[in-house]
């Protein structure tokens, strides 16, 4: 079993995207899956498909400890892939648990119980009590990054919160991989910010690199994920190719690189 966080504290990266096609090429792998929506805004639950009406349960009555993740966990159309979905209540959540005992414990406690081969949590764009559960709760991330001219800015602050991270409440985590979005090749901006982020990351960074696609942004309004919605568009088969990369990595042997 493997969790992963699919995090970037920076909105707009492709990172529900991501997670909702990582999820469903690596279910079409034959594994279990369980996509954990993470983020208020609920879109990894609408990309999937998951009418509002559907999410009598949610993240949030399972972290708060008004739900089991069995009760909240809902299937999807895509076969192998599960969901717990989120709704707008997950927004007072960072209030709430301010208070609460276990505080940043309180995701990795619900998922316990969780049997999938896989699961990914996707989280908020930032870097708040939401986003530190999921850290606390996975053994790697995966961190979507666009080519552009402050990706290595934003990546050294998260990279920081992940060793803070590593230091305290969950010493085990480490990077499953960076990967480079909305890249553009006629763009030579995009292609020098690449080439900056493999120098400083290095192996770390997918080989794939998944391209600005009018396929990718439509598929959401249809509740489908990209592979669903449009298997041969470039977009999809970079995820097919990002889930080849995932699972080598997983094997053991081949580990997952650590932050060092």
């Amino acid at each position: 079993m493997m969790r992963v966080a699919v995090v970037n504290q920076k909105g707009g990266v492709g990172k529900t995207t991501t997670a909702i096609n990582l999820a469903t090429a690596l279910a079409a792998s034959g594994a279990s899956v369980l996509l954990v929506d993470a983020d208020p805004q609920g879109n990894a639950s609408t990309g999937l498909g998951v009418d509002r009406r559907a999410r009598s349960r949610s993240i949030y009555d399972v972290v708060l400890g008004d739900a089991s993740l069995a009760d909240a966990t809902v299937p999807t159309s895509v076969p192998g892939l599960s969901l717990v979905p989120s709704t707008a209540a997950l927004s007072g959540a960072e209030v709430e648990l301010v208070g609460v005992e276990r505080r940043l414990h309180r995701m990795a406690d619900a998922l316990t119980t969780d049997t999938h081969d896989w699961l990914l949590i996707d989280c908020p764009p930032s870097l708040g009590l939401l986003t530190m559960n999921a850290l606390v709760a996975v053994e790697r991330i995966l961190i979507p990054l666009q080519a552009e001219f402050f990706a290595l800015e934003g990546l050294s602050q998260l990279l920081a919160t992940v060793e803070r991270v590593r230091a305290g409440p969950n010493p085990r985590l480490g990077i499953l991989g960076i990967l480079l979005t909305m890249t553009d090749r006629r763009n030579r901006l995009s292609e020098a910010v690449a080439a900056d982020v493999r120098a400083v990351m290095g192996a770390q960074v997918f080989d794939v690199m998944v391209p600005r696609n009018v396929r990718l942004s439509e598929a959401p309004s249809h509740g489908l994920p990209a592979l669903v919605y449009d298997l041969r568009c470039p977009g999809s088969q970079a995820y097919i190719a990002l889930a080849r990369e995932v699972l080598a990595r997983a094997v053991p042997e081949n580990p997952v690189r650590s932050m060092a």
